[in-house]
Parts: C-alpha cells; structure tokens; sequence
C-alpha cells in the first residue's frame, strides 16, 4: 500500500477501504494507478482507493481487460497457471526475449510457485471471464 501523505497505523477495517473512507482519512492509494492508465475514472478510484492491495515481490500490478479492473483471483504458480492457458502465455509473451534460450524462458515458468519465488498473480476480467497474470520475483 502507498500512502501520500502518512503511514497508516497498524490495520485498516476492510469496512472503511470498501468505503473509501480509510483512504481519505490517511490520503492513501492502496494499490499503484499506473497500470490502470485510460480507464475511466471511477475504476481507478475503486481500485486504488476502496480495494485491498495485495501483497507481491515488487510493487504491485493491477491489471485491466475490456476498458475495465479485473479482478485479482490470487498467487499462482505453474500448478495453477495451466488451467488457465491464455494466463500462462500472457507470462510468456511479457518475458519472452530472442536473444533469450526458450528452455531458459520454460525453466522460470515451471519455477512459478503460488508460495514461493517466483511468483505470478492471476486476475479475471470481469467482462469476458479472460484470465490474466504476470509475473515476478525477488
């Protein structure tokens, strides 16, 4: 969670996040906009306003389908990540490098542990029920 303008004490009532009020009590955004660039304004402000953040390795990424916020479903590893193969290629694509071996780019995609490190984190859209995911670790 970033806050603007003080650390928040301690927890948070899931109550005031949902109601944007912890958010204006502690100037807060609870999760990054910037990967919710271009949607409507409304959506931003739920997300990074009246929705928990999530914990991650790095700095957290919300993701976005059909003009709006998916919804996070949660880590993920390689287990659960072939359920979902258009998530899985989703990871592929982002680290895909030519001058990358392709059983290097397999190795860290079979290293992906909804525990551990690497971790993905799966979202689902919330308009065509798509799964999306990235990647990352420490």
């Amino acid at each position: 969670m970033s806050s603007t303008a003080q650390e928040v004490p301690g927890r948070v009532c899931p109550w005031c996040i949902a109601d944007g009020s912890a958010a204006r009590r502690f100037d807060a955004e609870f999760t990054d906009a910037s990967e919710l660039a271009g949607l409507p304004d409304d959506v931003v402000e739920e997300v990074c306003s009246r929705t928990p953040a999530f914990s991650a390795w790095q700095q957290g990424r919300w993701l976005a389908h059909c003009a709006d916020a998916a919804a996070f479903l949660g880590p993920a590893g390689i287990e659960e990540l072939r359920a979902h193969p258009e998530a899985l290629e989703m990871i592929r694509s982002e680290y895909a490098d030519p001058r990358r071996k392709e059983h290097l780019l397999q190795s860290f995609l079979e290293a992906l542990h909804a525990q551990g490190n690497p971790t993905a984190y799966l979202f689902r859209c919330r308009a065509c029920g798509a799964h999306l995911a990235y990647a990352d670790g420490t």
